[in-house]
């Protein structure tokens, strides 16, 4: 279930269309009050354009471009589910398009990002069409032991599905200012 609407979100956020209109068209049946305009934020008309407009209490988002490599796509929606005393929470559900002479590629996932005053923690799951799915989760912190004691830690562990074992990652230390 929850595969089918993470591909279901990064499809509908990753299929961009192109449209053309002959001279003079837009004037004749002009079309600009029944719809909303996307806000666009062309940094490079050569190599890429972004674009993003607030919706459904999120942001959807994309990006269009080329390079040597070939073209691409990108797109998704970020969405803040809560900002208070629990701390912040933030979702995103994402999608590529890569389209190249070496090969093709598309792949898509999603991540929560939860972080307060002292600590954070993300998990990302992902799945490359044709190809593996993988999760990462890593957590951070820094507390307060003492008035000048302070314990920073940290881990990281990642799975690509189907292989091996996962990484792991683990970091801890404890400072103490004399």
């Amino acid at each position: 279930m929850y595969s089918k609407v993470l591909l279901s979100a990064a499809l509908l956020v990753c299929v961009n269309a192109q449209v053309s209109m002959p001279p003079g068209y837009a004037e004749k049946y002009p079309i600009t009050s029944q719809f909303s305009k996307s806000v666009r934020h062309p940094r490079d008309i050569h190599d890429f354009v972004t674009w993003d407009k607030e919706m459904g209490g999120g942001k959807v988002f994309g990006t269009l471009g080329e390079s040597d490599q070939g073209l691409f796509g990108k797109g998704g929606y970020n969405r803040e589910f809560f900002n208070d005393d629990r701390g912040k929470l933030t979702g995103q559900a994402y999608g590529t398009r890569v389209l190249g002479p070496g090969g093709d590629s598309t792949s898509y996932g999603g991540r929560l990002d939860w972080a307060n005053e002292n600590a954070k923690a993300a998990i990302d799951l992902n799945r490359q069409i044709g190809g593996s799915a993988g999760i990462e989760a890593s957590a951070s912190g820094v507390w307060d032991l003492g008035k000048n004691t302070h314990l920073s830690a940290g881990g990281v562990v990642s799975k690509e599905f189907g292989h091996r074992r996962p990484d792991v990652g683990l970091q801890a230390q404890i400072t103490h200012e004399w």
